[in-house]
């Protein structure tokens, strides 16, 4: 590759940071939903009663950000919290003894994610820079 080609190369590699980057953590909110539900299916993590709290978890919310994409993920229902974490020898507001431990299910499902969200901006790179 000569000088005069490396302008062009760059401006092509520019377009591309954007879209890349957003589809990238699109799919990665996409894989961290599927294991958090996953997780939030049975022992270690708690276990389905009704579905209730397990089709709480809705698809990842896409917001943009400045050369790339966001996701907002997670629950709206009261007893996310208390089902990661545990609430043991507590009363609740309305004066309700719990015993609770945790189940943690979205902690775990995180950590999993993580050296593959690293492999998955590898591969981003490597589309983006044509290699």
């Amino acid at each position: 590759m000569d000088l005069d080609d490396l302008a062009p190369r760059l401006e092509q590699a520019a377009r591309r940071v954007g879209p890349e980057t957003n589809r990238t953590v699109q799919q990665q909110a996409r894989l961290l939903r599927a294991m958090i539900r996953f997780n939030a299916s049975g022992r270690p993590g708690p276990n389905i009663i009704t579905g209730d709290y397990f089709d709480s978890w809705e698809p990842a919310r896409p917001f943009p950000v400045p050369d790339g994409g966001g996701a907002e993920l997670g629950t709206d229902r009261p007893q996310a919290r208390r089902l990661e974490f545990g609430f043991m020898n507590r009363f609740d507001s309305l004066g309700r003894f719990y015993r609770q431990p945790p189940f943690p299910h979205v902690e775990p499902a995180v950590t999993e994610l993580s050296a593959d969200y690293e492999q998955a901006f590898r591969e981003a790179l490597d589309r983006i820079f044509g290699s």
